[in-house]
């Protein structure tokens, strides 16, 4: 990196750099120029390139040039209120995200009803609770409050969406958990129309089985009416913006996909469904046929299955199941570790008979050893019957509980993919290639305990356009579109994503063949010493928001140019 004193025509010129615009072209070589945060010159080398001079420089000769990631579904709607750098996205070129999704959030609020709020996305999203009350300085009660108090800078820009379940909370009080009366719909809808007019980006709702409150009920919202999912999404059709987001287990029904057709047809504004491994062809097939017609249905999919990461210090270990386990549980981690290897433990351990727990899905995750997989070391999350504990117990002449507690004591997390793993990616990848998939589930903030997959937009670069050989790759300018361009406009932002000039000067410089994640480890950096994984990256050369350099080699350099984004204003 190199910096010129002399007159300069431009705030920062990114030379030489192979170049990939976000939209899907063919790479090109060439140089980028930004001023005032904007990109306002792209010039390639068999063009000649850029002959002006800039106040800084940056030799970007051999490396990959593109836009800012979008990363549309995070939780960081309490972490944005003490974290402003927006870590672990921030560190993995993302530029922009976008919080509120699966229905939970803070707002709107009744003043004295924070406490459920919290629990709730504890429970369903696995964020310390202590952290969230430590951290998050409330005062506000509505929606455009709660924009108001985030309105701060950042490293990267941020947008919020409505969730169901606190409007729900809101109007219902304690009968959120009931059918809603036509008066609630309608006080509901008026909630949402407010909130997007203030600015949010859109709205969300869950309806899937395994969110559940601490008390083990579904999440308020989760059986509502599909009169009642109408109602709030014809509140955007008197809007101008507006991206409605559903996460359902029902989206293989008939009377599911006519709601998400009548909400898209009637608004005219995009609906995006999280798509799980056991959903058909139908859902395609709907966005396939509302398309055509210019109807915005968007399958979200994400670079792996949901999955867990189990480690003892992690919200899942699955020592846990065994009662001679309680034994050693007050030792800290590394003392844990040597028990673990102590012959007359491993004996007790042995000769446990397992605890069942009361949820049939954690009983599956703890115990199905050859879906129980030791973390690859090239962290492919693509393993096959030879990592997992089954395997390696087959393999090493040993007890399956053995291999458990060899893996558990080097420090590796255990992988579970949730769902019927194949043995490879492929299903993942077709999906992806979909032509109305749009690119998400990242949970970017969430399950702080379970797993850390705000890593994904490395992944996608590192490992399935370059390094994955358990089938075809993803071509690597499509891979750039899924994550710039098209999670972007899905929510009407359209300024940024593309690598031309008029468009936000959002852009990553990375060193392609040194780009690679580094091990998932947990720490204690949560307000109240909560804990989380997290995960860095290497290859990342510079990052750069609204045309300042936010990141160098993976250092913050303490810039703070983002801000909120609010929709239709």
């Amino acid at each position: 990196m190199t910096s010129d004193t002399t007159a300069a025509s431009f705030d920062l010129i990114l030379r030489g750099g192979t170049i990939i615009d976000g939209t899907g072209a063919p790479s090109f070589v060439g140089d980028v120029a930004v001023a005032d945060g904007q990109i306002t010159k792209v010039v390639s080398t068999t063009d000649g390139g850029i002959s002006a001079k800039a106040d800084r420089e940056i030799d970007a000769t051999g490396q990959l040039v593109t836009p800012g990631f979008v990363d549309i579904h995070t939780h960081y709607d309490g972490q944005v209120c003490w974290d402003k750098q927006v870590t672990p996205s921030s560190w993995h070129g993302v530029t922009t995200i976008v919080m509120g999704n699966c229905g939970v959030g803070f707002a709107p609020v009744r003043p004295g009803s924070e406490t459920a709020l919290v629990e709730l996305m504890e429970s369903v999203e696995d964020i310390p609770g202590t952290a969230l009350h430590e951290g998050i300085p409330w005062g506000w009660e509505s929606f455009d409050q709660y924009l108001d108090a985030i309105d701060t800078p950042y490293t990267i820009d941020i947008g919020a969406q409505v969730p169901h379940v606190a409007v729900r909370a809101y109007v219902m009080g304690d009968r959120c958990y009931d059918d809603a009366t036509a008066d609630d719909i309608a006080a509901m809808a008026d909630i949402t129309r407010s909130s997007m007019a203030a600015g949010a980006l859109g709205f969300s709702t869950s309806r899937f089985y395994g969110h559940l409150d601490k008390a083990g009920n579904h999440v308020p919202g989760t059986n509502a009416t599909s009169d009642e999912i109408m109602a709030i999404g014809e509140a955007f059709a008197e809007l101008d913006h507006g991206t409605m987001e559903i996460i359902s287990d029902h989206l293989d029904s008939p009377d599911e996909q006519y709601w998400i057709e009548h909400i898209a047809r009637q608004t005219g504004r995009p609906v995006t469904a999280l798509v799980a491994s056991n959903v058909s062809e139908k859902v395609w097939e709907l966005a396939d046929r509302l398309n055509a017609a210019g109807v915005e249905f968007r399958p979200q999919v994400g670079a792996r299955p949901a999955s867990v990461l189990m480690t003892l210090e992690g919200t899942v270990n699955p020592m846990r199941q065994f009662p001679s386990f309680a034994e050693i549980k007050e030792l800290s981690f590394d003392e844990q570790r040597a028990k673990l290897l102590d012959p007359e433990f491993r004996a007790s351990i042995l000769a446990d008979e397992a605890k069942v727990s009361r949820y049939a899905d954690t009983n599956k995750m703890i115990s199905s050893w050859d879906k129980m997989f030791v973390l690859p070391h090239d962290l492919s999350y693509e393993p096959g019957y030879a990592d997992s504990l089954a395997g390696i117990a087959e393999a090493e002449g040993i007890h399956v509980r053995e291999a458990l507690m060899n893996a558990m004591a080097s420090g590796r997390p255990l992988l579970y993919l949730v769902g019927d793993y194949p043995g490879d990616l492929e299903l993942q990848r077709t999906r992806i290639e979909q032509p109305n998939s749009v690119f998400g589930l990242s949970d970017g903030g969430a399950h702080c305990g379970v797993l850390c997959d705000a890593s994904v937009p490395t992944y996608m670069l590192a490992y399935m356009t370059r390094d994955r050989v358990k089938g075809p790759k993803l071509g690597l300018e499509f891979t750039v579109h899924k994550m710039t361009k098209d999670t972007a406009e899905l929510y009407g932002l359209s300024d940024r994503g593309v690598i031309a000039p008029g468009y936000r000067a959002d852009l990553n410089v990375i060193d392609f063949d040194a780009l690679a994640l580094e091990d998932p480890h947990i720490v204690w950096d949560l307000p109240a010493g909560g804990k989380r994984l997290v995960q860095r990256a290497q290859g990342y050369t510079a990052t750069i928001c609204h045309g300042e350099v936010t990141y160098e080699n993976g250092e913050h350099t303490g810039a703070m140019p983002g801000r909120l984004i609010r929709g239709g204003q």
